[in-house]
C-alpha cells in the first residue's frame, strides 16, 4: 500500500511498489491529462510535480510517492487560471497538444523557482520536454509571458 496526496486529495493504492506513478495516476486515479510518451523519462510528456518539483512520472515508482504531494495538470489549476495555462491559451501554443500537459507542468515548476527567467534559462530548463510539432518558439513566448504575469507585470 502506498499513500500520497494527489491534487489535494489523499490517495492510497495497492499496486506493486515498482509500478510507475504514471500508470497509477492514469489507471487508478483516472486522470488522463498526464501522457505516456517514451516510458524512459526522456520526452517529458508525463511530467508532474512531486512536492513542487517537476518529475517524470513514467520512471518514478509509486513507492517513491509515499507521503509525497503529487500535482498533475488537472490539479495545477482546475479552472485553467494558472499563469502558465493562461499564457499557453493566449499564445496558442499547442498544435497536436499531446506534449502540452508535460510542457505546462515543467514550465510551472521552473517559474516557481525562477520567475526572473531569461530566454537562455527557458531553453535550458525546457529542452528536455520534447514537442513533435516544434512549437518551441511559442513555448518560449508563453513561458516568458507567464513569468511576467507571475511577477505582476
Amino acid at each position: 500500500m502506498t499513500t500520497f496526496t494527489l491534487n489535494g486529495k489523499a490517495m492510497t493504492v495497492d499496486v506493486d511498489a515498482d509500478t510507475p506513478l504514471l500508470w497509477v495516476i492514469r489507471d487508478q486515479a483516472g486522470l488522463t491529462g498526464t501522457k505516456f510518451g517514451c516510458g524512459i523519462g526522456m520526452c517529458g510528456a508525463c511530467t508532474v510535480h512531486i512536492d513542487g518539483k517537476a518529475a517524470r512520472s513514467c520512471v518514478v515508482p509509486v513507492s517513491a510517492a509515499e507521503g509525497q504531494t503529487i500535482v498533475t495538470i488537472e490539479g495545477l489549476d482546475p479552472k485553467g487560471e494558472h499563469p502558465v495555462q493562461k499564457a499557453w491559451q493566449e499564445i496558442q501554443v499547442p498544435q497536436c497538444g499531446y506534449c502540452q500537459s508535460g510542457q505546462i507542468m515543467q514550465a510551472a515548476a521552473v517559474l516557481k523557482d525562477n520567475p526572473n527567467i531569461t530566454d537562455a534559462d527557458i531553453d535550458a530548463q525546457m529542452t528536455a520536454n520534447l514537442c513533435r510539432c516544434m512549437t518551441y518558439t511559442r513555448i518560449r513566448a508563453a513561458v516568458r509571458q507567464a513569468a511576467n504575469a507571475m511577477k505582476g507585470g
